[in-house]
């Protein structure tokens, strides 16, 4: 499989997981990187009218897991460690996370992720661990080119 096939493999993938049908993102994977959008709804909001905080942490994990997951076109990696850092509340918009790939030693895959709200500004940071899992990615249902 070819590069750009991985990448919307795992794309395909990633908008067939049940919980993106409460939380409809839009992401674009590529090598080492992931962008995850997402439109924000009051239904996304805690009882003080912004951004709940398992939001952030979703885009966040989300986009830095692509882009760890991008470099392994054998396996599904799994999040080991992720610390967030909450910056700004949001309250509408389009909210949009990048993730990179900031490292790798052996097995470990270190990334990062930045929110930007649609002004620019950072709202929020990630920084994670992944690792490769045993689940072979050509046995996910979901995980297939278009």
């Amino acid at each position: 499989m070819s590069a750009q096939a991985h990448y919307k493999s795992l794309e395909n993938m990633y908008l067939a997981a049940p919980i993106n049908g409460f939380f409809p993102p839009e992401i674009n994977i590529g090598e080492g990187q992931a962008t995850v959008s997402l439109p924000v709804r009051p239904d996304y909001f805690h009882t003080a009218g912004s951004l709940h905080g398992s939001v952030y942490f979703k885009l966040l994990d989300d986009s830095a897991f692509f882009a760890a997951n991008s470099l392994r076109d054998d396996v599904f990696v799994f999040t080991v460690e992720f610390t967030t850092t909450l910056k700004k509340p949001v309250t509408g918009g389009v909210i949009t996370a990048t993730g990179q790939v900031d490292k790798v030693d052996g097995r470990k895959i270190f990334a990062s992720s930045t929110i930007r709200d649609e002004g620019g500004d950072i709202v929020a940071k990630g920084k994670g661990l992944f690792l490769p899992s045993r689940n072979k990615l050509l046995d996910i249902p979901a995980y297939k080119p278009d």
